[in-house]
């Protein structure tokens, strides 16, 4: 039977009577490797966190060539492409499938990026930490949207959203039972199986840990993912004969083995044949194996498409193949989606653009250099040109916003988080400058985080410079860029403890002392504000910033200080359009001043090892680990000191030894 399918497979791929016939004649003789798929291989093309790159957009290669890259028209081909090798390819997404270009701004009312997912093929997907950045009625309004819209429903699968929890808690019961019960509708499950081929996949989807922490305003709680997938796969081998069991999983992988979530799981459930690792971003030339665990990631933005091959090994499949497939204009539009896409271009400037005076392909200003890419942007700690260009918009917008009103922006902060695309040289159209500043919506339900104008202490300034510094080594998303400061730092100091010298710097570039007990006015997003219990939480204690009202009382809804512009909430993404409108225009357009393709000063590293530069202004923490240090070898020489004074009082006490006796 294995060989007849085989054998039609091929027959139909190559459609050649002559062929048909030869190895026809063959098979009864023989068995002979075929090119094509054959039962016993299983083909599974994956993706994750697409973050609505409906759209392709520009990039400069290395060979410094200009193309395009990216978009659900050239995926398509590129998933088509696999499949005419692959029929029986199993398509399969790990989540944020939305947020990151204007697309999203149409994610309730239209759910772009799930109904082209299912006019694509994708066979199931799972939630992200982004499909909630509309917050619980946002996403409930977004499955209604594709219920009602009659296309193809791509199946949801999340097992460990904790319903019980949840719906227990009095502040998020309402919401949340609206979503559950549109979930429901919608078909939603814990798991599922597919078969392709005659191999029937289990399939399973969870939130990680850091993407739960990542969502604050998810309105649900969720099980350890851990404890969540032991039960599933247990619930899948009693209940399925499935083959393989795969998990769509929007955890991740990180550097240190001890914090990577998916290759825990992989080691806590070695049941899983293969984990879609998604929300880090990640992109694995080749997959991580653990066990008889595969994990493979094919990065972001759908810059790649992701393909593993399996072949039976015993009673379980190993990895045979593994590809990332380059998603360019070297490939050709699929027209079906490429149309889809533009229908839904005219709904983003009709529903969003049109409010603000903007368009999408709106030309805003020109760059005769191009800023870090997105890829690599704030990867290595340092001043990033980009990362000044967006802080000095924020104050500047603030600024033409409040007018005769304005009162003094000291620093303004953006967070790498949330710091989602670049620019090239060329053309900076509007919707570039949304991707810059894409997440989340505002109490508005206008789609954009709005800028918050909170007060911090000198001292706090200086402790958010050691987070920068210091927190992000562990957390990158921690990385800040800032306008109106600069600091020194040393990265061969005692963590905690590594920034020097933290002053004001004019635009000038001239700087002036910082009054650790004063409060200064600073402006960030909503998000950056909201995630700042993080830093506390990541250093254990030993740093802490509260964001205070102008009369120094801490913030508890930051919701009641966002930044206004004409009875409009100002978004990041439009304070960075208007900026770069401020330019001075070359040949019509404004163009982006050259300074900004150079260092300010703004992140000054000092790499030296000399004693004086490692104690040099040590802080209250640098003080704090140095005692504890003397107070665990103060205990320990005490130990030593008891240890030493028994030992010696047992060989006083004990009896001569008896000279020993020759058995020879």
């Amino acid at each position: 039977m294995k060989n007849a399918r085989s054998f039609a497979a091929l027959v139909h791929a190559r459609k050649c009577v002559v062929s048909t016939v030869i190895i026809l004649l063959m098979a009864a003789f023989v068995t002979v490797p075929l090119p094509a798929q054959s039962e016993a291989e299983v083909s599974i093309i994956f993706m994750h966190d697409m973050h609505s790159h409906l759209d392709a957009e520009r990039f400069i290669d290395a060979n410094g060539k200009v193309g395009m890259r990216g978009g659900f028209a050239y995926m398509k081909t590129a998933i088509d492409n696999i499949k005419k090798r692959y029929p029986n390819s199993f398509l399969l997404d790990a989540g944020d499938f939305a947020m990151g270009t204007p697309y999203q701004t149409i994610f309730s009312a239209e759910a772009a990026e799930l109904r082209l997912m299912g006019q694509i093929g994708f066979e199931a997907t799972t939630l992200g930490n982004h499909e909630f950045d509309y917050r619980t009625q946002g996403l409930t309004e977004m499955f209604n949207t594709v219920i009602k819209s009659g296309d193809r429903l791509t199946p949801m699968l999340c097992a460990n959203i904790d319903w019980d929890r949840t719906l227990a808690d009095p502040k998020r019961v309402e919401k949340a039972t609206a979503l559950k019960e549109t979930m429901e509708r919608y078909g939603a499950k814990d798991y599922m199986i597919i078969e392709k081929g005659g191999v029937k996949a289990a399939l399973f989807g969870i939130l990680g840990i850091q993407a739960d922490s990542y969502a604050p305003l998810s309105g649900l709680y969720f099980i350890n993912p851990i404890k969540a997938s032991k039960a599933v796969v247990a619930k899948i081998k009693k209940e399925t004969d499935a083959d393989m069991i795969i998990c769509l999983s929007h955890s991740g992988t990180f550097d240190n083995p001890a914090e990577s979530e998916d290759e825990l799981l992989a080691k806590a459930v070695p049941e899983i044949d293969f984990i879609i690792s998604g929300h880090t971003h990640t992109r694995l030339a080749n997959p991580i194996i653990i066990g008889k665990t595969a994990i493979g990631s094919c990065g972001s933005y759908t810059y790649d498409v992701g393909h593993i091959k399996f072949v039976r090994d015993g009673s379980r499949y190993k990895v045979s193949g593994y590809e990332l497939f380059p998603v360019t204009d070297a490939l050709a539009k699929d027209p079906a989606v490429d149309a889809a896409v533009l229908k839904y271009r005219d709904l983003v400037n009709k529903l969003y653009f049109s409010h603000f005076g903007y368009r999408y392909d709106q030309r805003l200003a020109s760059s005769s250099f191009s800023f870090e890419g997105v890829d690599t942007f704030g990867l290595v700690q340092g001043e990033e040109p980009l990362g000044n260009l967006i802080t000095d918009a924020y104050i500047a917008a603030v600024k033409k916003a409040e007018g005769d009103n304005y009162r003094k922006v000291d620093v303004s902060v953006a967070p790498f988080g949330a710091i989602r695309g670049s620019f090239t040289e060329g053309v900076i159209t509007v919707a570039d400058a949304f991707n810059l500043s894409s997440l989340g919506i505002g109490p508005d339900r206008v789609p954009g985080y709005p800028l918050v104008s909170v007060y911090l202490t000198g001292k706090e300034l200086k402790t958010a410079a050691e987070v920068d510094i210091s927190v992000s080594t562990l957390m990158i998303e921690a990385r800040l860029y800032m306008s109106g400061i600069t600091y020194t730092y040393n990265p061969n100091r005692l963590l905690l403890n590594r920034v020097t010298d933290v002053r004001f710097m004019d635009p000038d570039g001239t700087t002036s002392e910082i009054d650790d007990n004063k409060l200064y006015r600073v402006i960030a997003g909503l998000y950056s504000c909201q995630m700042l219990g993080a830093v506390e939480a990541h250093s254990s204690g030993l740093l802490a910033i509260t964001p205070k009202d102008e009369n120094g009382n801490p913030i508890a809804d930051f919701e009641q200080h966002l930044v206004y512009d004409g009875g409009v909430e100002l978004k990041e993404w439009v304070a960075v359009a208007k900026y770069l409108e401020s330019f001075p225009k070359v040949d019509g357009l404004p163009q982006i001043p050259e300074s900004y393709s150079q260092l300010q000063g703004r992140k000054v590293e000092d790499n030296s090892k000399s004693l004086g530069a490692l104690l040099k202004k040590p802080n209250k923490i640098f003080f704090m680990l140095v005692g504890g240090i003397l107070l665990i070898l103060i205990i320990l020489a005490a130990i030593v000191y008891v240890v030493i004074r028994i030992i010696r009082k047992r060989g006083k006490a004990a009896p001569a030894a008896k000279p020993a006796v020759s058995r020879k």
